[in-house]
């Protein structure tokens, strides 16, 4: 038997068997009527962390979750979202609109208004990350209460 049939015969290895798992876990479905192949999270260089870490951030959750029923003006979210700063807003803000989530619509008026809104995918997405949030309320105080 040559060296490169030994290969192929050989079985996998732990590391791939445990990467094969972890994407099966998630399901990494392609989405409908794409040519791309499956996303796979666990994979260091898969575009989906990116997406995964801006919606997945301390403010951008928030972000979300504060425009899941109504759009609302930038200093609207600035006084809602205690402890975040124009800086963070900003580019919250400018990420999540940047990755489809969040809709800016700019009112030619003086002074300037601008209104941020959940596209349909933001709609989609605080539908998931809205029970995570209530869990998280519902669980902070006894996980932290002994600290």
């Amino acid at each position: 038997m040559t060296a490169a049939l030994s290969h192929l015969d050989a079985p996998p290895t732990v590391d791939v068997a445990v990467r094969d798992r972890l994407a099966r876990l998630v399901g990494d479905p392609v989405p409908a009527g794409s040519e791309a192949p499956a996303a796979n999270v666990f994979a260091a260089g898969c575009a989906s962390r990116v997406v995964l870490d801006h919606v997945t951030s301390k403010w951008g959750v928030l972000v979300i979750v504060a425009l899941s029923e109504t759009s609302l003006r930038w200093g609207e979210l600035r006084r809602g979202i205690e402890g975040i700063s124009e800086k963070m807003l900003a580019q919250t803000l400018r990420t999540l609109e940047a990755d489809g989530l969040v809709h800016r619509a700019a009112q030619p008026s003086i002074p300037p208004r601008v209104d941020y809104s959940l596209t349909d995918r933001g709609h989609e997405l605080a539908v998931h990350l809205l029970p995570l949030v209530r869990w998280v309320g519902a669980n902070a105080g006894e996980m932290l209460g002994g600290r």
